[in-house]
């Protein structure tokens, strides 16, 4: 293994032999500046297919434990820092930030501080937010943090007490775009794709000012929306990341580092990368590093960041051994629990992944709550006039309570919902029985999530007050959507 500094300014590189104590790789060097400094590691080793490991010593890899990442300035404009090759993808470069003073968060700052039975929660991606000309803001903060700092009124005026944000822990939003595919037209904006669980997303940042002022500017975001008395809850995704699979593998970070400690891998067989999360890998969470890695990333964002709490993405896969078998005491989600900072923030887990559902059964130490897929499905069910759901209805409405009244769990251990991300907004539920993204002449769905059309047809008004009075009506955690 080695370690290949950069300087950005003139290209110039430099590459140091690392040396192992174990299985640690480590060097030591002076005189490097606090700032400025771009980094990756180059692996090499012994081993074909059959073993499991995809080391490549053509390929730089980005160091999982960088605080920092960059690569690409400006969204969805390559870089020629990133160097990409059509397959290969682009290269990816850790850095830090050692020079400046702490962050200012005011002498009158203090967080928020609604309980989890109190929370309306407000899902939301902090590009799409403001992408669109009509949010009235101008083209440098347009999709980025400083542009849902600027739209903390309309959010207070929503009556919402907190703002879950969609990923933003760095993601390559070109990744479609490595190769020839039927979604090669498209940009990620939703961010499921993490290559990293330390660095906030850069590209969220003032375009082109790069990954130091956008962590700067994170903290202003978290800063203003606490001032206004809004938490920040964070979708995190630690169940795969966007290496993808065997077929088009996409060599970033860890998978060219040490791919059977990183992920799930079943070396009798081809096909070797067990993917229960649907995207190509799975992340091997319980494994003691990759378990420390999590939690260091929570801890870091609690700590450094000030965030509230975390909504974990098909968090089942968090619940498995190596080989994907079921735990029924799964090691990464028990530290959670009783972690001295983790278990004082919101931790909610979306209970399910490929292979399991465990609304109500989620390993929880009556600290974790839920996504209640039932409550949506029963609610949704109920209004659209089905026969021989009412008294899955009165359940729902009063707490869930064949799920939830288990030992120390309340009612509020179900977060309620009844669209996300996921499928249609509020408003296009009640307007369209199918998919209708075509209707988009500026494709916003597929290019830049940047939309001013209108539907087709007009909402259904009576169905859409019916959603929202049962929403409010309910006695747990509230969760609704941009878009509602």
């Amino acid at each position: 293994m080695s370690l290949v500094l950069l300087n950005p300014k003139d290209r110039t590189r430099e590459e140091i032999p690392m040396h192992n104590s174990g299985d640690v790789w480590h060097v030591a060097i002076e005189g490097l500046p606090g700032s400025g400094v771009y980094y990756a590691l180059r692996v090499s080793g012994n081993g074909g297919w059959e073993t499991g490991y995809r080391w490549d010593s053509s390929r730089l890899l980005l160091d999982p434990r960088a605080p920092l990442v960059a690569g690409r300035r400006a969204w969805a404009v390559r870089d020629e820092l990133e160097e990409f090759q059509t397959d290969k993808g682009s290269t990816w470069w850790g850095t830090f930030d050692f020079e400046p003073a702490p962050f200012d968060w005011g002498t009158d700052y203090s967080r928020p501080t609604p309980s989890l039975k109190d929370l309306v929660i407000y899902e939301m991606s902090v590009r799409c937010f403001t992408a669109s000309k009509s949010s009235g803001l101008p083209d440098d903060k347009r999709g980025t943090y400083l542009g849902v700092a600027e739209k903390v009124d309309y959010l207070k005026s929503l009556g919402v007490n907190a703002v879950e944000l969609l990923p933003v822990f760095e993601y390559d939003e070109l990744e479609f775009q490595r190769w020839r595919n039927p979604r090669d037209h498209m940009v990620n904006v939703w961010g499921y794709s993490h290559m990293n669980f330390l660095a906030p997303m850069s590209r969220f940042g003032t375009p082109g000012a790069g990954p130091v002022k956008a962590a700067w500017e994170f903290k202003e975001m978290v800063r203003t929306l606490h001032k206004a008395g809004i938490q920040v809850i964070l979708d995190v995704v630690y169940n795969h990341t966007a290496e993808l699979d065997d077929k088009h593998p996409y060599l970033i970070s860890m998978r060219g580092i040490d791919n059977v400690t990183y992920y799930m891998v079943d070396t009798s067989q081809f096909v070797q990368l067990i993917n229960l999360s649907g995207c190509g890998n799975t992340i091997n969470a319980n494994h003691p590093i990759v378990k420390q890695l999590i939690i260091d990333s929570l801890v870091l964002f609690v700590e450094e960041y000030h965030i509230d709490g975390f909504r974990f993405d098909l968090a089942s896969c968090l619940c498995r051994d190596s080989k994907g078998h079921p735990l029924p005491a799964p090691a990464l989600i028990r530290d959670i629990a009783k972690h001295p900072v983790l278990r004082k923030v919101h931790l909610i887990a979306e209970p399910w992944d490929l292979g399991m559902y465990q609304v109500g059964s989620f390993p929880n130490w009556d600290v974790w709550a839920e996504w209640n897929g039932r409550y949506r499905d029963d609610i949704r069910r109920f209004i659209k006039g089905d026969a021989g759901v009412k008294g899955a209805f009165a359940t729902r409405m009063s707490g869930s309570a064949d799920l939830y009244h288990k030992n120390n769990r309340r009612p509020f251990h179900s977060v309620n919902f009844v669209t996300a991300h996921d499928g249609f907004s509020l408003h296009d539920l009640v307007s369209y029985n199918h998919k209708h993204n075509e209707v988009c002449a500026c494709a916003c769905v597929c290019v830049h999530a940047v939309c001013d059309c209108q539907p087709v047809m007009p909402p259904n008004s009576y169905s859409q007050n019916a959603w929202i009075m049962v929403q409010f009506s309910c006695c747990s955690a509230l969760l609704t959507n941009k878009g509602c």
